[in-house]
């Protein structure tokens, strides 16, 4: 499409919109709450060309199969409505080519008004999706608006702040940056820009806080205790939110183990029975194992991700601020050479360093940075399954060859997945005591903090103290402490260590408050409130959910179990010339399809693991990562239930 014709047909758009804004005031409304960032006219035109262009794609995708679903319909016999007289003797007959033309339109059409359909949808479903974000992380939000508020910052340098922690405070940040956008770039004042969010918003939670905040803030209202009733008011509800979106979940579970664990076990014995009477087995089989679960799983998945407050990515954005104050003086010559030499020689012996520590405590490091094991198991495996297809020799009977090279892609896939999978479970269980322990850790600094002392001596005195995994951290925030680390700095160490959602937002209260104030006691107490609050929802989740992952555990041995039967009492007897009629119609009196149906079965229950472990990994912790252990588990039930039983 050239310049002058993409300007015309934008215009054209923008015509239409202009001409009937009513029409798309909806649109417009979704792509601003959705923080889109195009403007409507520009979406309508992008939209437009999608869908024509899903069309098109569509179109030669029926074009490739109208020999399956096309040619057939030159045999439909047609007739009117009372029965009386063939339409199709009585007319001319139809050619093929105009079927398929027929059929190709049909599909353009259908294509192309679907895919359409769908972009305009998509706005709304991208608001929807950000609306149960906010509600779910608005209570960390307003108690870190609380946290600032009593340590003395005024409400703009609290919305900046927030907007600046956009990996901690999720969706909630981002609307916060729509108040600082308009503060410092389109010349609003600072209620102006409240009430201008207030209007955009997906949230209706966050619109009522907005609404209440300019009313205390208009009226001179004690700003204090209204955000102290609004922090316990919002951790009311995330209780009540979070027991509905579990809700939601269990019914994610249950349509789960329907459609594909059920589902594929009922469509297994109905392919088989229809192979035996004259059908293609084989085919149908192959398209359900290599297709259906593994696409219908990976959509529920994406699912519980988009539906669920993100758990995993938590980092800390730290900036570095370069000084300037001594730009003008002037260096001797060679003494800057002579440091850089200083400073490479000290990165040369940090990067040595490393090595050293990590030779020197494997598992340590390991436990600590999980996706190094990935440096080193997939080399490994890559390796194996190259040896493994230059050593298997090219035995005649493919069935033979096959299921030796998948014995050695199975242990290659272990080799990968059992590791990471060890050592993510240990990572796991660690970070699990240390915020459980969060609470307590807050809780005693705060009363330490509330006799005058400051939070350096805090850590100090309870160094000595026992709380349960959290006591080594303590230990190791005093040894940085001693050497000279001041306490900010030694904060974010710890955070740089743990990185979790809960550790980054106590540390982020904690470090903003103390910058403000040396008697923080209060936001402690607060920040010690929220800590407990994040951990009971944890706990419930993982209580509620670990039943619907003990039943994912059920269908799937279930669905083994199955399979075996079919295996040993069913196709058995077609290999061994039981049911030769059987034979005759599966494969043309050969037992080669016999063989090919059993490998597929057995495939089918090696992506059912799989992909069942992610999914209840998914449900259950909110992490895909956490489900690796779980298909490890299930993977090594199939290997060794066929190994055993078949």
């Amino acid at each position: 499409m050239n310049l002058n014709l993409r300007k015309r047909y934008f215009e054209w758009i923008r015509e239409r919109v202009q001409s009937d804004p009513m029409r798309y005031r909806h649109l417009h409304a979704d792509l601003v709450s959705a923080r889109s960032g195009v403007t409507t006219e520009h979406y309508l035109t992008s939209s437009v060309i999608y869908a024509l262009l899903a069309g098109l794609v569509l179109a030669v995708a029926a074009f490739l199969v109208s020999d399956i679903v096309a040619v057939p319909l030159l045999r439909i016999r047609i007739y009117d409505i009372f029965g009386l007289t063939s339409l199709v003797e009585a007319a001319p007959e139809i050619s093929g080519a105009v079927i398929v033309a027929a059929w190709l339109v049909v599909v353009f059409c259908a294509g192309t008004y679907l895919t359409y359909t769908a972009c305009l949808k998509y706005p709304a479903t991208r608001k929807s999706m950000r609306r149960t974000q906010i509600d779910l992380s608005l209570h960390n939000a307003v108690s870190y608006m609380y946290a600032m508020h009593r340590g003395g910052a005024v409400v703009m340098d609290i919305f900046r702040s927030i907007s600046e922690n956009s990996a901690i405070y999720g969706e909630t940040a981002y609307e916060c940056r729509q108040i600082v956008r308009d503060t410092d770039y389109f010349g609003y004042d600072m209620m102006s820009a409240i009430r201008h969010l207030e209007e955009t918003t997906p949230s209706d939670k966050l619109r009522d806080f907005l609404k209440d905040l300019l009313s205390i803030i208009d009226s001179g209202g004690n700003l204090s205790e209204f955000l102290a009733s609004r922090v316990r008011m919002y951790q009311d509800e995330a209780q009540f939110e979070q027991n509905q979106f579990l809700s939601t979940l269990q019914l994610i579970a249950e349509s789960y183990v329907t459609l594909f664990v059920a589902g594929p076990l009922f469509l297994i014995i109905v392919m088989i029975v229809m192979g035996l009477i004259g059908g293609s087995a084989t085919t149908h089989l192959s398209l359900l194992a290599y297709l259906l679960i593994p696409v219908g799983s990976m959509i529920f998945i994406i699912f519980i991700d988009l539906i669920s407050v993100g758990d995993e990515g938590v980092e800390r954005y730290i900036t570095a601020v370069r000084l300037h104050e001594f730009s003008d003086v002037r260096l001797t010559p060679g003494v800057r050479a002579e440091e850089e030499t200083f400073f490479r020689q000290l990165e040369k012996y940090d990067r040595y360093q490393r090595i050293r520590e990590f030779l020197r405590h494997p598992v340590d490091h390991l436990t600590q940075h999980v996706g190094t094991t990935l440096y080193i198991t997939i080399p490994i495996a890559a390796i194996y399954v190259i040896y493994t297809f230059l050593t298997v020799p090219a035995y005649q009977d493919i069935e033979l060859y096959i299921d030796i090279i998948d014995d050695h892609l199975i242990f290659a896939t272990l080799l990968v997945h059992i590791p990471f999978g060890v050592f993510n479970e240990i990572r796991k269980r660690k970070i699990t005591g240390i915020e459980a322990s969060i609470p307590e850790f807050l809780h005693r600094m705060s009363n330490i903090n509330e006799v005058g002392l400051t939070l350096s001596k805090a850590i100090g005195i309870m160094a000595k103290a026992k709380i349960g995994v959290m006591s080594y951290e303590i230990r190791r925030m005093k040894r940085d402490i001693d050497w000279g680390g001041n306490i900010n700095d030694v904060l974010i160490r710890f955070e740089e260590r743990v990185r979790t959602p809960l550790i980054a937002r106590t540390v982020t209260l904690i470090t903003k408050a103390s910058a403000m104030s040396g008697n923080i006691s209060e936001i402690l107490s607060i920040a010690a409130s929220d800590a407990r609050m994040s951990d009971v929802l944890r706990r419930e989740r993982a209580s509620e959910m670990f039943i619907y992952t003990a039943i994912i555990y059920v269908a799937f041995l279930v669905f083994i179990f199955v399979v075996i039967v079919i295996n040993n009492q069913f196709l058995s007897l077609l290999e061994t010339g039981g049911l030769a009629e059987g034979i005759a119609a599966m494969g043309a009196g050969t037992a080669a399809p016999v063989a090919t149906t059993r490998r597929i079965l057995y495939h089918a229950c090696l992506i059912q693991a799989l992909f069942s472990g992610l999914v209840a990994g998914q449900m259950g912790e909110a992490s895909l990562i956490a489900g690796v252990k779980h298909a490890v588990v299930m993977i090594i039930i199939a290997v060794a239930a066929f190994a055993l039983l078949v």
